[in-house]
């Protein structure tokens, strides 16, 4: 089955008779990379898996308001990311515990998941990924997991090429540190 174009998905969403079999097409083609991107970023599966879903209940609501100046994959990116960080610092605020503390729950969660399948060296790039600053750490994600373009990057973060670059460049540089140090 040849994959559905985006222009052709939403035009099925804004006609009443096939919204839902439009919405599940739209799910189909973008739920896997959505959610390995919100796994990198919350780690734990089963969170993951609610933000997800709060994703696509934004993504329901709001696609008829979809403008079209921007992919669509950017746009549920965006919401992706947000809703990503929207959680973190939640939870943060609900366990009120430090940002840092989120960030030793989410390194057990991590050490303990049943999900995670990786080799010693995976696990410690993970671990070092979670080492970084929030940005750096989102950057990092999608430019070597993803695989996104700066420019893509750009328009889902809402910020400049040059300043992604940086951010990409530094999360590059404590990673290496972190897993050079973790290997003596």
């Amino acid at each position: 089955m040849a994959e559905i174009a985006d222009k052709e998905i939403l035009a099925q969403f804004r006609e009443t008779q096939t919204r839902h079999a439009a919405f599940t097409l739209l799910m189909q083609k973008y739920q896997k990379r959505v959610y390995w991107h919100i796994r990198r970023i919350v780690i734990d599966h089963d969170d993951a898996d609610d933000v997800v879903q709060n994703v696509f209940i934004k993504v329901w609501k709001n696609l008829d308001g979809f403008k079209e100046d921007s992919q669509l994959f950017t746009w549920l990116y965006r919401i992706a990311t947000n809703e990503s960080i929207t959680f973190l610092r939640q939870k943060k605020t609900n366990l009120n515990i430090s940002f840092d503390d989120v960030d030793h729950t989410l390194t057990n969660s991590l050490t303990d998941s049943t999900y995670f399948k990786g080799d010693d060296i995976q696990r410690r790039l993970q671990l070092a990924i979670l080492t970084l600053p929030e940005k750096q750490r989102i950057v990092f994600n999608m430019k070597y997991f993803d695989e996104m373009k700066y420019e893509e990057m750009s328009a889902v973060l809402e910020t400049s090429v040059g300043a992604l670059k940086a951010s990409y460049h530094h999360a590059v540089k404590k990673i290496e540190e972190y897993i050079t140090s973790t290997v003596n």
